[in-house]
């Protein structure tokens, strides 16, 4: 009987590249199921936001509330009035603003990515990105732009609950845009 000598070959490790580009495709994974998790938070903050000013609307400030047995006016420059008084009526900012919990987190990411959202809801078409992290110039004008949408004379309500539903559809696209990226990262593993 002849032996035969059978040559194993050790596995090769992964070469630095290899490596790299895997790196870069798990951190890019890590990012869509964050973007991911973001997108549902919006998009029923939004559902909240048009119920809000379903319940109530007002033109001409951010929010109305009760003080003292009458109504008075809040705008962005008197906004902690609203921490501590009912809140009796909101404008598109405002609902957004107070269905994320009120005026101590108006700041937060996920109000100002909510408005990037409503913004480009609003003035961009709903089949490309969303610019999520304009520059803070950029951002105050979105802002105010949304603030001057919702003022303008003949304004209805109806119209800003639609845009809020609008927006929902626009964050049910996006999921659907980082879902598609995330299957092709998935895929290619």
């Amino acid at each position: 009987m002849t032996s035969v000598l059978v040559r194993h070959e050790l596995p090769t490790a992964p070469s630095r590249r290899a490596r790299r580009a895997e790196r870069r495709r798990l951190k890019r994974l890590d990012a869509l199921a964050s973007r991911l998790a973001e997108l549902r938070r919006i998009h029923d903050l939004l559902l909240e936001a048009a119920a809000e000013v379903e319940h109530g609307w007002v033109q001409g400030a951010w929010f109305t509330v009760q003080d003292g047995g009458r109504t008075r006016a809040v705008t962005a420059y008197d906004v902690a009035l609203a921490v501590d008084r009912p809140v009796s009526a909101v404008c598109l900012v405002g609902a957004v603003v107070q269905a994320a919990g009120g005026p101590t987190v108006v700041r937060s990411q996920l109000v100002q990515r909510t408005l990037d959202l409503t913004w480009h809801a609003l003035r961009e078409d709903l089949a490309h990105p969303v610019r999520w992290c304009p520059g803070p110039r950029v951002r105050a004008m979105h802002v105010l732009e949304l603030t001057y949408w919702n003022d303008a004379p003949g304004r209805r309500a109806a119209e800003v609950s639609g845009l809020l539903h609008s927006a929902v559809a626009c964050a049910d696209r996006q999921t659907d845009l980082t879902r598609m990226e995330r299957e092709a990262l998935v895929s290619t593993a």
